[in-house]
């Protein structure tokens, strides 16, 4: 059978997929691009072309600059929370003691959790009136009275990265606990009859083989923190004062509460190259990190 054959049948097989794929994600994007060089409405016309009016304005307008500040901090500080957590769960739960499988178990419940019952319970905690944060810091003598987490500035983007944090850590331990059981143990008892420290022996022994694996966790996390709208859309709906607006709530507001499609499009647009671009960087450093652990 002929290589050509073969390579017209692959692609025949593949067909359906092809026409789904279209159907599914080529044509909407394509719309989408449309849409961005107009001042359609959701509702009502099709608008007229505006070039790149909706890209300069977005770009250059306050909300923009403040709402991808919010974004970056939110992503950066809660995946470096993840990471960091995550380890040290891993190193805790690779080490032998009873009662280790089921905090395993327990470890996954966060993560397992739908999103929105993650951020309902979270919201319950920070409740202003009866929240359980409230009651703990009161009876253990760190606040005078109840706070309004979430309906304060100050203190709802921080609010919110805990929760995500305590939603997401367990996925980067999970990893990590897979990469620590790949670490051979005759490696780890020659360093300790070396006489490496926890640090040391952390560092020059356990870290070379989760690294590449810290790193997809990394590339994975960082996206998905980047993108987030769901925890953060029920707990504060981007409030108070747009502290905590996303970039992808304010594609949200600007599509559907606002009804302009045309901006919301170049809005949406824009969110997917800085995704892109930040998934292509990564993917560069996945490659170099796995090629070097190897």
């Amino acid at each position: 059978m002929s290589g050509t054959w073969m390579t017209t049948r692959a692609w025949l097989l593949m067909l359906p997929l092809l026409v789904v794929m279209i159907a599914v994600i080529g044509w909407p994007l394509v719309d989408t691009i449309r849409l961005s060089f107009t001042d359609a409405k959701l509702v009502g016309t099709q608008g007229n072309f505006v070039g790149i009016d909706n890209y300069t304005k977005m770009i250059s307008g306050s909300n923009f600059q403040r709402t991808l500040v919010t974004t970056a901090l939110f992503a950066i500080i809660s995946v470096a929370a993840e990471m960091v957590i995550g380890v040290l769960a891993a190193l805790l739960l690779n080490q032998e003691f009873r009662g280790r499988t089921a905090l395993r178990a327990l470890m996954i419940l966060p993560w397992a959790l739908p999103t929105v019952v993650n951020a309902t319970l979270w919201r319950l905690i920070y409740n202003p009136e009866y929240g359980a944060l409230n009651a703990a810091l009161t009876q253990l003598g760190l606040i005078d009275t109840y706070r309004s987490w979430l309906g304060e500035p100050g203190t709802a983007l921080a609010a919110l990265i805990v929760a995500d944090c305590w939603k997401n850590f367990p996925l980067v331990a999970l990893i990590a606990l897979a990469a620590l059981q790949a670490v051979p143990r005759d490696i780890t008892a020659a360093s300790l009859v070396d006489g490496a420290g926890p640090l040391s022996r952390f560092r020059f022994v356990i870290l070379p083989y989760l690294a590449g694996p810290l790193m997809v966790a990394l590339v994975l996390r960082t996206i998905e923190a980047f993108k987030v709208f769901d925890i953060i859309w029920v707990m504060t709906r981007g409030g108070p004062a747009n502290s905590t607006r996303t970039l992808s709530i304010l594609v949200y507001q600007e599509a559907f509460s606002f009804q302009r499609a045309g901006s919301g499009a170049s809005l949406a647009l824009m969110v997917t190259l800085l995704v892109t671009v930040l998934a292509a960087g990564y993917a560069a450093l996945v490659r170099k990190t796995v090629g070097s652990a190897a």
